[in-house]
């Protein structure tokens, strides 16, 4: 079964996209990004909460929007707590992302 994960930071600009160009492409996965700020690239709504089996969100002010838009989805949600200080494809930011995706979703590169 194919699962549908969602990463979610502010801008949508440097994690997420870098988190969603990792997953991409790995088999049984489905993979979407988002930001919460108000002009993020593709902005966290309801539709892509309800879409995602499994929503990663790099930090917990993340995880407090996606809870105020849809306070069901609390299961699904895991903070990853990586700060916003990487650029898009950071070398740092991909070994800490694959550790991350390494832990909970098992995925080897």
């Amino acid at each position: 079964m194919t699962k549908k994960v969602l990463f979610v930071c502010t801008g949508n600009i440097d994690r997420s996209p870098t988190a969603e160009f990792l997953l991409r492409g790995k088999e049984g996965f489905k993979v979407k990004s988002a930001g919460t700020w108000i002009h993020a690239k593709r902005r966290v709504s309801r539709e892509l909460i309800e879409w995602a089996d499994l929503i990663f969100v790099m930090e917990e002010e993340h995880r407090d929007v996606i809870l105020g838009i849809s306070p069901e989805a609390k299961e699904k949600i895991i903070v990853l707590g990586i700060p916003d200080r990487y650029r898009r494809n950071d070398p740092e930011l991909i070994e800490i992302l694959k550790k991350k995706m390494r832990e909970h979703l098992g995925v080897e590169w």
